[in-house]
């Protein structure tokens, strides 16, 4: 197997060539990066993390060509600070973003440098399709966070199909721009994202970073007729449809990379922003919970990474890794050494080429509002104030259905002290909050904690695995 760190420190030493003729030709050497982000996507419903109900071709023919992540992580258990820390590769608690954007005054802080601010500087064409919700004012605009070109809508949501009267009127945030401008667009959203993902691709031969971060399969729940028709009788029509059509998107992404013989230097992220919601049928079994707290379900995720020749295909990793790392990883992968502000994730390329062993992060962190939570080594604590404190050994139950804090005071001392050290070093409090969010989460995690319920969803899903 190709030694990666070798690969990486090669492609490094070419960048510094003096002459023009041989920077461009070091440059044009560099990796493509590509990271694919799918919208409040289910724990349980792709093909490579084992469900038997969506169809996901062509993505569980990519997984299988790289790693799979099987104890990966978001930083944040809800889309918008879960994008502001994948997109700084830092802990959004570090600069205010906990929670989802409360007006359109919020935004990712701009003294914050986004990995698309560290490739352009570095000579790379830079690229955001899809969703973005890090604000809707123009400082926030993808044009001045290090993207030279935009095609997506500025909000967390909007509808699937044009509409003139709702998602597309002029001044809505939801509605379609590319670059600063508003556009018509023709058939369902997710294609053409990915019709868009493709043309940026095939443009120029310059290398890329692309944020292709499609808002399936969040809600609304709109598919077309015909992937509509394909899943009659499906149980989950609507999802699975959107799905197909997901499924559908990626691929033709992906063999727009072969087309233009740029799949094999193209090191490729794919994952989902949080875990499964609830609203949408997203399925997360085996996992307790969901989208926006701080069980396994509502921030592990289906993570794997791609990169032709570099990686050995068909490996899963067991490792403790994080969204945190793909900004580290990919500025390691194209040789670039420095960013403005000091990293939270870690490159992923020692542990992939297998030059280094064990987990990546000693421990992960989680905080919004009243909720925090800390995952280190086999051990997970999770503290809501005003409801209660559970400790869980999720390697011996991944459901986090035994409360072992009485059986293990040690434990929770140790992660109850870590966790306070590490809230030492981010803000005190978050710049903004959610209305109402507390009351909610409160709610959910005072019966999950007692484990009265999972979800109506996941019992029954549960039931159906037994038969």
């Amino acid at each position: 197997m190709l030694n990666l760190k070798t690969l990486v420190g090669g492609i490094a030493g070419l960048s510094l060539l003096s002459s023009c003729g041989g920077a461009d030709k070091a440059l044009n050497e560099r990796p493509n990066i590509l990271v694919i982000l799918i919208d409040d996507a289910g724990y349980n419903d792709f093909g490579f993390m084992g469900s038997h109900e969506m169809q996901t071709p062509n993505i569980d023919k990519l997984a299988s060509q790289g790693t799979i992540f099987t104890d990966a992580h978001v930083a944040a258990t809800v889309s918008s600070p879960s994008r502001a820390c994948l997109i700084t590769g830092r802990y959004g608690h570090r600069f205010g973003y906990e929670c989802n954007l409360n007006s359109r005054t919020d935004g990712l802080s701009l003294d914050e440098q986004t990995i698309a601010d560290v490739f352009r500087e570095n000579g790379y064409r830079t690229a955001a399709i899809g969703k973005w919700h890090l604000g809707s004012q123009d400082k926030f605009h993808p044009n001045n966070r290090g993207f030279d070109f935009f095609y997506g809508m500025k909000a967390g949501g909007r509808d699937y199909f044009y509409d003139e009267k709702k998602s597309d009127r002029p001044g809505d945030e939801r509605n379609l721009l590319q670059n600063d401008t508003q556009v018509k667009f023709e058939g369902y959203l997710t294609d053409a994202f990915s019709k868009k993902a493709v043309e940026y691709i095939k443009e120029s031969d310059k290398p890329f970073m692309m944020y292709l971060a499609y808002n399936a399969v969040h809600t609304p729940m709109q598919a077309t007729k015909e992937d509509l028709d394909r899943f009659k009788g499906h149980p989950r029509q609507k999802l699975a449809a959107m799905t197909w059509a997901l499924d559908r998107g990626v691929g033709a992404v992906i063999q727009g990379l072969k087309d233009s013989g740029k799949f094999d230097n193209t090191l490729i992220f794919f994952l989902s922003d949080n875990g499964g919601a609830t609203i949408n049928d997203a399925s997360n079994f085996p996992l307790k919970g969901f989208k926006g707290n701080k069980f396994e379900g509502g921030h592990r995720v289906p993570f794997f990474a791609v990169w032709n020749g570099k990686f050995k295909s068909e490996v899963k990793f067991a490792g403790l890794s994080s969204s945190l790392d793909i900004f580290a990883t990919a500025i390691d992968a194209a040789g670039i050494k420095k960013t403005r502000n000091e990293l939270d994730g870690v490159s992923l390329l020692p542990y992939l080429s297998g030059n280094k062993t064990g987990n990546p992060h000693e421990a992960l962190y989680w905080r919004k509002m009243d909720s925090r939570a800390i995952r280190k080594g086999d051990y997970k604590l999770i503290i809501t104030h005003g409801v209660d404190s559970v400790l869980y050994n999720v390697s011996d139950e991944i459901d986090e259905m035994k409360n072992i804090i009485k059986d293990k005071p040690e434990v929770y001392d140790e992660l109850s002290s870590d966790l306070r050290k590490w809230e030492e070093t981010v803000c005190t409090e978050p710049l903004w909050i959610e209305e109402g969010w507390s009351d909610i989460t409160n709610g959910y995690h005072k019966r999950l904690m007692h484990n009265e319920i999972k979800t109506a969803f996941d019992l029954k899903k549960q039931k159906g695995k037994k038969k």
